[in-house]
C-alpha cells in the first residue's frame, strides 16, 4: 500500500522561516531510514501559501485567489510519499518523524484495485491508460522550471468513497496523458477517505494518534499532482484546465485546488559551518534516488 504523510503548516512555515540545521540533519536521518527499508517514494517540503494560489471551477466559472491563506493549521507544509504493508504500520513510521510539535495527516492513495472493473469497460479505456501512466516513469526534470504540488479539495462525495464515473476517469486519463507527454505532470494520485487516514500529533516525545474522518471536508484533500513549469502563472493555466476537466464529476460540479511552490535545495542558503557529510550531501543522494 502507498500513503501520503501531510505536514501540517505552522505559523513559522507560513512565515517562511526555514528549519535550523539540527532539523534539517535529523530530517536527512529519518529519511534515509526510511530508503534503507525501501518505503520512502519521494519528500518535498512546500514553501508559504503567500506564493501559492487556489482555482475554483463553480457555477460554470474559474476564480483564482492568490495566497496568503488565513488557516495555517489546515494548510500543508510538506509530504512523504511511502509505502507500508498497512495503514498502522505507515502510522508507526509518523511517530518517528523528528519533530517536537506539530501534526502529520496520514492518508492511503487509491490503487487500480480499489476501483471495480465495470464489464462494459473499453479494452483501451481508461484503466488501461492508468495503468501505462503508472507503469511509464516520470518526465526528466526540465532545467528552469518550477516545481508546484496540486491539492485538489475534497467533498461530501470524496469523504463518502464514491468513485469517479467512467466518463471522468477518461477526460482524466486523458488530461494527464497530454500533461505527461509535454513534461508538465511527474506525478498526481487520487486519496482514500479521510476515515481511512489518521492524524499523529507531537508534543516533545509524546504521539497522539488520531483515527479519522476528520469533520472540516473542505479543508481535506482529495488528491495531488506534481508538475513543472516555467512559471507561476504557468501552473494555475494547467490548474485552470484541470478543474474545468474535473468539476463535471464532482459534487455540485465544483473543484476547488490549491498550488503551492515546492522547495528546491538552492532556496536553503548555504551555511559556511555546514558539514560536507552533512543534511545538503544526504539530500541529495536522496533526490538523486529518487529522480527529483
Amino acid at each position: 500500500m502507498r500513503f501520503l504523510m501531510m505536514i501540517k503548516a505552522n505559523k513559522d512555515s507560513e512565515s517562511g522561516v526555514l528549519p535550523d540545521e539540527k532539523i534539517l540533519s535529523e530530517m536527512g536521518k529519518y529519511n534515509e531510514a526510511l530508503v534503507k527499508v525501501g518505503a520512502l517514494l519521494a519528500a518535498e517540503g512546500l514553501q508559504a501559501s503567500s506564493k501559492g494560489a487556489r482555482v475554483r471551477y463553480a457555477n460554470g466559472k474559474i476564480r483564482v485567489t492568490d495566497g496568503p491563506f488565513a488557516k495555517a493549521k489546515e494548510l500543508i507544509a510538506g509530504y512523504w510519499l511511502i509505502r507500508a504493508k498497512s495503514k498502522g504500520e505507515a502510522v508507526e513510521w509518523a511517530k518517528r518523524v523528528p519533530f517536537q510539535e506539530g501534526e502529520v495527516e496520514i492518508r492511503p492513495l487509491f490503487e487500480l484495485t480499489d476501483f471495480p472493473v465495470d464489464p462494459a469497460e473499453r479494452p483501451d479505456g481508461w484503466r488501461e491508460k492508468e495503468e501505462q501512466f503508472r507503469a511509464t516513469p516520470p518526465p526528466a526534470r526540465k532545467p528552469g522550471t518550477i516545481r508546484f504540488m496540486g491539492l485538489l479539495k475534497a467533498d461530501k462525495d470524496t469523504e463518502r468513497g464514491s468513485l469517479p464515473d467512467e466518463k471522468l476517469l477518461a477526460a482524466m486519463g486523458a488530461f494527464f496523458e497530454e500533461g505527461v507527454k509535454s513534461g508538465v505532470i511527474l506525478s498526481g494520485e487520487g486519496l482514500q477517505p479521510s476515515s481511512k487516514g489518521a492524524r499523529v500529533r507531537y508534543s516533545g516525545s509524546k504521539r497522539t494518534v488520531i483515527d479519522g474522518p476528520f469533520t472540516e471536508s473542505k479543508e481535506l484533500v482529495a488528491g495531488y499532482a506534481i508538475i513543472q513549469v516555467k512559471s507561476r502563472d504557468a501552473a494555475i493555466e494547467w490548474t485552470r484546465r484541470f478543474v474545468t476537466v474535473d468539476a463535471p464529476g464532482r459534487y455540485r460540479q465544483e473543484s476547488d485546488c490549491e498550488i503551492r511552490q515546492i522547495f528546491e535545495l538552492e532556496d536553503f542558503p548555504v551555511d559556511p559551518a555546514e558539514k560536507p557529510d552533512g543534511w545538503r550531501q544526504v539530500e541529495l543522494r536522496l533526490r538523486d534516488g529518487a529522480g527529483r
